[in-house]
């Protein structure tokens, strides 16, 4: 497996791919980031890759593994990410 592209990386592929500045391309994402932010409680997908969302979590009983001493763990709202049939397909290919 090699190395994850960094952000500078990214933003260096997609500047030469479209013949923008790097500067402009890091506002992009940058502006992509802010939106999904605000528009996660609605559910925010970026086609082809995936969708966030906002999830609530039921109130349930855990385990400490240290002790084994069992302690009730609250209701909360967490954020998962969904990824896209198309690009489960891409990566993994087609079953």
């Amino acid at each position: 497996m090699g190395k994850a592209m960094s952000k500078s990386q990214i933003a260096s592929h997609f500047a030469d791919k479209f013949g923008l500045k790097k500067k402009v391309v890091v506002e992009f994402f940058e502006e992509l980031c802010n939106v999904a932010y605000k528009e996660a409680p609605n559910q925010f997908t970026i086609p082809g890759i995936g969708k966030l969302v906002l999830v609530d979590r039921k109130a349930r009983i855990g385990r400490n593994p240290a002790t084994g001493e069992t302690i009730q763990i609250p209701a909360k709202k967490v954020v998962k990410f969904k990824v896209a049939k198309a690009a489960k397909d891409a990566i993994l290919g087609k079953k």
